[in-house]
């Protein structure tokens, strides 16, 4: 049987609409299949924007901790310094008292020796005293 001006049999627009509906339900598979993946990704995307962010966050403390080990650091390295600073201080002070010391002993040194070198030129004329006054009594004695 043919339906009217249509051309085709009922069974054939059967088939036909059998055929469509397979389709149509391949078609919906591939629709649910390419949801279920889109929520798929959606999921993952939301997962990775959360690991990013977590990442994020651990970045941040990881710059802060850093900071802070190496302002810790510097801290320390400026405690080292100050008592390098202090040790070359007190050391400065004991070798400008030695160096005074030594100045006062070369002070006194000095100071005996004018005194030794005026004894010498005292003696030196005692002697010279002396052996005028024998030259003078050995000739007045002949």
């Amino acid at each position: 049987m043919r339906t009217a001006g249509l051309g085709k049999a009922s069974e054939q627009w059967r088939q036909e609409v059998k055929e469509e509906k397979s389709k149509a339900s391949q078609w919906e598979g591939k629709f649910q299949d390419a949801q279920a993946r889109e929520g798929a990704l959606k999921r993952s995307l939301v997962e990775s924007q959360n690991e990013k962010e977590g990442l994020k966050i651990r970045v941040s403390e990881l710059e802060r901790s850093l900071y802070q080990y190496r302002t810790h650091n510097s801290i320390i390295e400026l405690k080292a310094s100050q008592n390098k600073i202090e040790e070359l201080k007190e050391k400065i002070e004991e070798l400008k008292a030695v160096l005074q010391n030594h100045e006062l002993q070369i002070e006194l040194l000095e100071v005996n020796n004018e005194r030794l070198k005026e004894k010498l030129h005292q003696s030196q004329d005692q002697v010279r005293n002396r052996d005028y006054v024998m030259g003078e009594a050995s000739t007045q004695v002949r």
